[in-house]
């Protein structure tokens, strides 16, 4: 397995801090729902961050952290859904928390391939809320044209997703080593894109 480099490490401490600001001072104009649904999201970057600087790459093979990252895309696509859709919040909220129940429930009890689809469809749902939502709205004109960087972090967290989902089930679409080497920036790049989009909400 790649060993975690201090290039690495320093793209990780990054993401963190750039995640810690959006959770202290970037969510000032939600309400109270939508910042506890952003906080969960961002706070999890900002874990995850600190897990993979300390512990490396090996962490990622721990079903608690698995799971734990699963509540990043669904409670960022929770807080869209509510602010945005409110009328689907209800439902989509349900959605959200039996996926994260499956996910808890295949990783620990059933794991094999049906822990890594339900992983993936669970993600693949919640990446492509983030992805759409934003550049519709943008393209719409409801929001800022800005906006629209949080559909690309939607984009590359379900990028990222499905890498590590096909190669838990031993069909990865890209080398272990590779997919390892492209993380941390992908980390980076995405907490950018959705910090950017969400200051112009």
């Amino acid at each position: 397995m790649k060993k975690i480099s201090a290039l690495d490490r320093l793209l990780l401490l990054i993401t963190g801090l750039i995640a810690a600001y959006q959770v202290v001072a970037g969510m000032d104009t939600c309400c109270v729902a939508v910042t506890i649904y952003y906080t969960i999201a961002f706070g999890i970057l900002v874990i995850t961050g600190l897990l993979l600087i300390i512990f490396g790459f090996e962490i990622l093979d721990n079903s608690t952290v698995v799971v734990v990252a699963a509540l990043l895309p669904l409670s960022l696509s929770t807080g869209l859904i509510y602010r945005y859709l409110p009328n689907l919040h209800i439902v989509y909220l349900i959605f959200a928390v039996v996926g994260l129940l499956l996910i808890l429930v295949t990783r620990y009890y059933i794991k094999g391939k049906i822990a890594t689809i339900v992983l993936a469809i669970v993600h693949g749902i919640a990446g492509m809320v983030i992805f759409i939502l934003p550049i519709s709205l943008s393209i719409k004109g409801v929001s800022s044209p800005l906006f629209a960087f949080v559909g690309i972090g939607g984009a590359l967290i379900g990028v990222g997703g499905l890498l590590l989902a096909f190669l838990k089930a031993g069909n990865p679409i890209l080398s272990k080593d590779l997919i390892y080497s492209v993380l941390p920036g992908l980390l980076l790049v995405m907490t950018i894109a959705f910090v950017v989009g969400m200051a112009a909400e």
